[in-house]
């Protein structure tokens, strides 16, 4: 599934949106990453319909203009969760690795007896006093 993909079932995953209230919720959904054109947002529209995964929820005349508002259907809200699960595993498996390339990039610390980051106590000399 392609980033946009995700994005616009995302965007249409609480309510139906037309074409607009999709870049919009899209846009604030990725933070200003995924900004979509209107040709695209449209080809994404078309494949994810032929794809059953949205469908036309309705048609509206505003202003003059006809708004085609489109929904989820149950097969999109399934591909939706399952590309959530698989991006969070593979997230998970990134956090993992980034934690254990730092674990193995770490000095190894001396031991210490006293507070971390002192050198540790000077043993007895011969006499039993410190040297």
């Amino acid at each position: 599934m392609t980033r946009a993909a995700f994005f616009v079932l995302t965007a249409l995953a609480d309510q139906p949106r037309h074409g607009y209230g999709i870049l919009r919720e899209v846009e604030e959904l990725s933070d200003g990453e995924v900004r979509l054109r209107v040709g695209t947002l449209y080809g994404v529209l078309d494949r994810l319909t032929a794809d059953g995964l949205i469908a036309l929820d309705r048609e509206e005349v505003h202003q003059g203009r006809l708004r085609r508002y489109y929904r989820l259907t149950d097969e999109g809200v399934t591909a939706l969760d399952a590309e959530a699960e698989r991006m969070a595993a593979g997230a998970g498996a990134a956090k993992r690795r980034i934690a254990e390339g730092r674990r193995a990039d770490a000095p190894a610390r001396p031991a210490t007896d006293g507070p971390a980051g002192l050198e540790p106590p000077t043993p007895p000399g011969l006499a039993g006093g410190y040297a």
